[in-house]
């Protein structure tokens, strides 16, 4: 409430608000995965992994940490890219309480490191239905592909996009970490993240069903710990 003139003031109160992102027992589907990318100050990006590698662990102690990644090429530079996996938004929601009550996250990394990005993207994403999420190893180059698909979802273009995936696959040039699909951010939008680096190439055109294709190749901190 916000304070009025005169002799009868409203209280004013200020309470943390951390509620579900989804109601009814939608909160509870299953496992998804959050995709967040930081655009750091270009004179702050070693300053920035640096604290990450220390502080790291008061993060992980809260939800699974997939990977945290920073651009070698591709797109905009001095950028990190990482992904936590959660069982339903029930489970984030706990975690987000969790976190803002953590006042040695918040002190020793949270706050310091906020004027160090610029820009901050958060995706929710969830796995293809035919594809398992494989760890990916502590150190090595990753090829992460951004497609911007039409509507309709892997109902529409899920066969194709599968076939073109193993028939990559198959030939051994690298490992599939996961394929992605939106469901909250810009939609229509299928990532797929190869572990192989500079062998990675993908062969298999799919004009019909895509519209765009972002490519960047990405270098997985050996320090941070995954689980």
């Amino acid at each position: 409430l916000l304070p009025q003139k005169g002799p009868y003031m409203a209280q004013v109160v200020f309470t943390e608000m951390c509620s579900p992102f989804a109601t009814g027992p939608r909160q509870y589907d299953g496992t998804f995965y959050e995709f967040h990318t930081y655009y750091l100050k270009s004179s702050k990006m070693n300053e920035f992994l640096e604290d990450i590698k220390k502080n790291i662990h008061l993060r992980t102690a809260h939800s699974e940490l997939i990977g945290y990644w920073s651009l070698e090429f591709g797109g905009r530079m001095n950028k990190v890219f990482h992904i936590w996996k959660y069982d339903n938004f029930a489970h984030r929601t706990e975690v987000q309480k969790a976190l803002a009550k953590n006042k040695e996250w918040q002190e020793q990394f949270l706050i310091p490191n906020l004027l160090l990005v610029d820009k901050q993207e958060c995706e929710i994403t969830y796995l293809v239905p035919w594809c398992k999420i494989e760890k990916p190893p502590k150190e090595g180059v990753y090829e992460l592909a951004t497609f911007q698909m039409k509507p309709g979802g892997p109902a529409l273009w899920g066969d194709a996009f599968q076939r073109a995936i193993h028939s990559h696959v198959n030939l051994n040039y690298a490992k599939l970490v996961g394929v992605f699909h939106t469901e909250y951010g810009l939609l229509n939008r299928v990532f797929f993240m190869f572990f192989g680096g500079m062998r990675v190439r993908i062969v298999v055109q799919l004009e019909d069903i895509c519209l765009m294709r972002i490519l960047g190749l990405w270098q997985l901190s050996g320090k941070v710990p995954t689980t």
